[in-house]
């Protein structure tokens, strides 16, 4: 007889009891239990409390830079004040560009606690790109470091009308003087009072207010500005607080860009929060990473899938089983990397969540499930509204019934990821904020799903859930693609390929092949010393169904990422697989191995006289 695990029995390596999955639960839900919308419990408010409670208390560590809780407030209050210096009125908008570093979080602190909204623009944009994401904001000013001056400068060539621009922190050597304000002056920070913002400098912002402009990831089109309310901000910070037990001696490293949610909001709102430090890297370095934590002696840090990766692939550290990490916390660590990034590094716990930047629901992996994205627990199931439909994975249309209501995928089946929003537009469960742009707004509802008149947010994103509730990310719509009649999951193939000894990181895709419905599988990998051709075959061949083995391979020294660690799958699908017009290697999939793939084999392949 084999009895049942109880809750009692010891949970497995890296996976936290029942006990403290449920305690980790009750926290979260303490931390936020008593926000609403009218709340004056802002981030930036905190902020000023914890100084007022323990200001000599370290809250920032940013290169040579260290605040105390009293000098992170007093450096938001200059930023509060030289806004409204400058006639930030509540609901203007500021664009922000600037790397990592104490002066950015204190910028957005300021401005928004005087009731401005500031745009986080990506750091790595130059040109039209860039102009795009300012002209989605309609900024009143821009402000951006020295060092990206130049940029910000150029992109308003792109721009209908200019737009005042500032430099703030440490200015470059030689930066002129004596500039017409706003035309690349530096925010001269000691000009203005640290002192706590008096009564008639003050603005009445609450938790409903817009706060900040985060950007999508721009990886499947251009980046759209997603509204983000004090209300998002503080129940991110809390939520993740109590979900990881943040205690005042916490540190948290975060080298993740601070113009994204997870490195930018998630990561400093929970350790801030809580009274801890927040130690900020200037930009994510596998060689320094574990030194680097090491040295400040941190015991928290939030990760992307592609960090980990990245750090699997390292060479190995001194300093890499040196640490005090407690908890890692983060999205999309896959399965084939989670297992050997937590025995290697000796993490204790992961907490691997789902969220979208404009999402109305979020998922957490509380119990380390590994691969798993997380679940809604069923005594939660009405803070998070969510259900997947099955789509159409090349047209991206939801499935209909004969009634026109759309269809929930079974178990293990793959379906669309939607979350339920409240039809009065307004409370704490299932509020969408919506982007800058109402026809981008409009793209991600969905409307008549199971009864008529409901409403729902399409994240765009495929899930399937297995018997225990449990989510797994299968990829984005437009990303799957159907091939021999059969629906493709590039992250499975993903999966398989970098389980290959030789194959350190890969992208698959779907490409146009004259001739053929759906799109034939390709896969740009990166590869080291220990890669073979004929075992890559002979390992797809074991692993993989036919309709998802890779018909070509594209070699590569490296996989660009977008600026959010995300894989850029959109730029190579639009690569296509001549490799004349790619400028790298191809290899074709004949049936008994993969050859080079040259000018006759593609003449054949694209005549028919070559069937795939």
């Amino acid at each position: 007889m084999n009895p049942a695990v109880s809750s009692s029995d010891p949970p497995a390596p890296g996976r936290p009891s029942s006990f403290s999955v449920a305690k980790a639960w009750l926290r979260a839900l303490e931390a936020i239990s008593e926000l609403g919308d009218h709340s004056l419990e802002t981030l930036p408010a905190v902020i000023e409390e914890r100084a007022a409670q323990r200001g000599a208390a370290l809250a920032v560590i940013s290169g040579e830079a260290r605040l105390s809780y009293g000098q992170l407030s007093g450096l938001s209050n200059r930023y509060a004040r030289w806004a409204l210096a400058n006639g930030v009125r509540v609901g203007d908008v500021v664009g922000l560009m600037m790397g990592n570093s104490a002066d950015y979080l204190a910028l957005w602190l300021g401005v928004t606690h005087v009731g401005g909204v500031v745009a986080l623009l990506n750091t790595n944009l130059v040109g039209a790109s860039l102009a795009h994401c300012i002209a989605a904001a309609a900024p009143n000013h821009l402000v951006a470091e020295a060092a990206l001056l130049s940029a910000v400068r150029g992109a308003q060539d792109f721009l209908p009308r200019r737009v005042p621009v500032w430099v703030a922190g440490a200015k470059a050597p030689g930066q002129e003087t004596g500039q017409a304000p706003g035309n690349g002056d530096h925010i001269d920070t000691a000009s203005f009072s640290d002192a706590r913002l008096r009564k008639s400098e003050r603005r009445p912002v609450t938790l409903s207010h817009k706060a900040l402009l985060i950007y999508t990831s721009g990886a499947t089109g251009l980046p759209k500005a997603a509204n983000v309310s004090h209300y998002r901000i503080i129940s991110w910070s809390r939520w993740f607080s109590g979900l990881m037990d943040v205690q005042p001696d916490d540190r948290m490293y975060d080298c993740l860009p601070l113009y994204q949610g997870v490195g930018g909001i998630v990561a400093p709102g929970a350790v801030l929060v809580a009274g801890g430090a927040l130690v900020l890297g200037e930009k994510f370095s596998a060689t320094r990473f574990w030194s680097d934590i090491v040295e400040t002696r941190c015991t928290l840090f939030p990760y992307t899938g592609d960090l980990c990766r990245s750090l699997v692939n390292a060479p190995f550290s001194a300093d890499e089983q040196k640490h005090g990490i407690r908890m890692a916390c983060g999205t999309g660590l896959r399965r084939d990397v989670w297992e050997r990034f937590q025995q290697r590094f000796h993490i204790p716990r992961i907490l691997e969540f789902y969220a979208a930047t404009a999402g109305n629901f979020s998922l957490f992996n509380v119990e380390g499930a590994q691969g798993a994205i997380g679940r809604a627990p069923s005594f939660l199931a009405h803070r998070f509204p969510l259900a997947l439909i099955k789509v159409d994975v090349e047209s991206g249309e939801p499935a209909r019934d004969a009634q026109g209501f759309c269809v929930r995928a079974v178990e293990n089946e793959i379906g669309e990821a939607i979350g339920g929003i409240a039809l009065d537009g307004g409370g704490i469960v299932g509020r969408f904020e919506g982007y800058t742009s109402a026809i981008d707004t409009e793209k991600k509802i969905l409307r008549h799903v199971f009864m008529p008149g409901d409403v729902w947010y399409r994240t765009g994103d495929l899930m399937r859930a297995d018997s225990r509730r449990f989510l797994y990310f299968v990829d984005r719509i437009g990303d799957a693609f159907r091939w021999k009649g059969e629906t493709v999951a590039p992250s499975d193939v993903e999966d398989a390929l970098t389980a290959c000894p030789g194959v350190r990181a890969a992208v698959v895709y779907g490409v146009r092949v004259p001739g053929y419905d759906g799109r034939a599988g390709m896969a740009a990998i990166v590869i080291d010393k220990a890669f073979d051709l004929s075992g890559l075959h002979r390992h797809v061949e074991t692993s993989l169904p036919a309709c998802a083995r890779p018909v070509f391979l594209r070699l590569c020294r490296e996989i660009e990422m977008a600026g959010t660690f995300r894989q850029n799958r959109r730029r190579f699908i639009d690569d296509s697989y001549d490799p004349d017009l790619i400028g790298a290697c191809v290899c074709f999939d004949e049936g008994e191995r993969y050859v080079r793939l040259d000018e006759p084999l593609m003449a054949r392949i694209e005549s028919g006289q070559l069937r795939l």
